[in-house]
């Protein structure tokens, strides 16, 4: 198999783990790095032995088919841009526009120059979540009446060296967490159809307790608690909560309600995970995970998908269409809470195609 030429734009915390996971995908070569910031793109090539460069450098490289765009949201419109404009195909981190307007940018450059346009999670991918697809599509659970989806942490301020940007613009619980709950929910459900929200934001201010920020205090410019349902095109009906403002709780990240079972689907910002099914007044049984990928991190499947994809001329499951239709479904909370309405959601994107049982590490179909 020839291998595709990948280029990473943004060399923060979260690159480490996709460069790392990028060795396990033969089909990758990794090229080069870059960042605005010159010393990082050199200490991070100079960890994975590829030159460190800057971000026009390294468009500028015609080994280099993926750029993997890593940088902070707000620079993810006008970085992916760029990459378009390279005449590269780009893989974004989520979300894919911190609103659809931006978004819309990205799709119509890519349709316009027939490039491909991918997008974080592809959490997705790994083997406890297409087990659970596995499930819905084999009829364990019956007709998907309902489900929740649940993620709650008192913020990231405590953990994170730089946390400002979660509190800005672009960030908040629903952009940053949402994104893995709602791809993997229209991955196992298709697609939404309507949304209802409400908001909260508690706190004007945050204290930042990790180093090196301790003690300082950041704005708060979005909603921290955002809470609603979501009506899916097939019915299913699923509550949902993502929230900066939990001290603790002890929700299940998702549950799926069927008219003949209950599945339990595992933390969906990780690849495996054990899954559960109960049926009416029985006892929850772990299943077996029928698909690899689930042991360990992975966060660059979705890039290796889109250059399978590319060899294969087929479409990649971790797709920029996937990523718009959710970014619309969690700017639909807000504007809901906001107008004290349903929001329909006019976009409408296939269910990615599962991936085949039973692969190894590394394999994609």
């Amino acid at each position: 198999m020839r291998k595709v030429g990948i280029g990473i734009v943004g060399c923060g915390n979260i690159s480490t783990k996709y460069l790392e996971a990028m060795r396990r995908f033969p089909m990758l070569e990794l090229k080069a790095v870059a960042d605005m910031r010159s010393a990082a793109a050199e200490k991070r090539g100079a960890e994975f032995g590829v030159p460190g460069l800057r971000v026009g450098e390294l468009l500028k490289r015609d080994d280099v088919e993926i750029v993997v765009n890593l940088t902070v949201p707000l620079a993810h419109t006008d970085v992916s841009l760029a990459v378009l404009n390279a005449g590269k195909h780009v893989h974004s981190e989520k979300p894919l526009g911190i609103n659809t307007l931006e978004a819309r940018k990205v799709m119509d450059l890519a349709a316009q120059k027939n490039l491909r346009v991918g997008c974080a999670p592809d959490t997705f991918l790994g083997g406890g979540h297409q087990t659970a697809r596995k499930l819905i599509d084999d009829g364990a659970i019956g007709k998907p009446v309902g489900g929740s989806a649940f993620f709650g942490c008192p913020g990231h301020e405590s953990w994170h060296p730089a946390p400002g940007f979660y509190y800005l613009r672009g960030g908040g619980p629903m952009l940053d967490m949402g994104p893995y709950y709602l791809t993997d929910l229209v991955q196992l459900l298709g697609p939404v159809a309507s949304v209802m929200g409400s908001t909260a934001r508690p706190r004007l201010e945050r204290l930042v307790t990790s180093r090196p920020m301790n003690g300082a205090l950041i704005p708060v410019e979005v909603s921290t608690h955002v809470a609603g349902t979501v009506e899916f095109e097939n019915g299913a009906v699923v509550s949902i909560t993502m929230s900066f403002d939990v001290p603790q709780h002890t929700h299940t990240p998702i549950e799926i309600y069927g008219d003949k079972a209950s599945l339990l689907v595992p933390d969906p910002n990780k690849f495996g995970g054990e899954v559960k099914l109960a049926k009416p007044r029985g006892a929850w049984e772990a299943v077996a995970l029928t698909h690899g990928h689930a042991e360990g991190e992975f966060r660059s499947i979705g890039v290796a998908d889109m250059a399978a994809a590319i060899l294969a001329d087929r479409p990649h499951r971790a797709s920029g269409a996937l990523a718009f239709h959710v970014l619309e479904v969690m700017e639909a909370f807000q504007k809901s809470a906001d107008e004290g309405r349903r929001i329909t959601i006019e976009s409408r994107v296939e269910r990615p195609a599962a991936l085949p049982a039973g692969r190894d590490v590394g394999q994609i179909d």
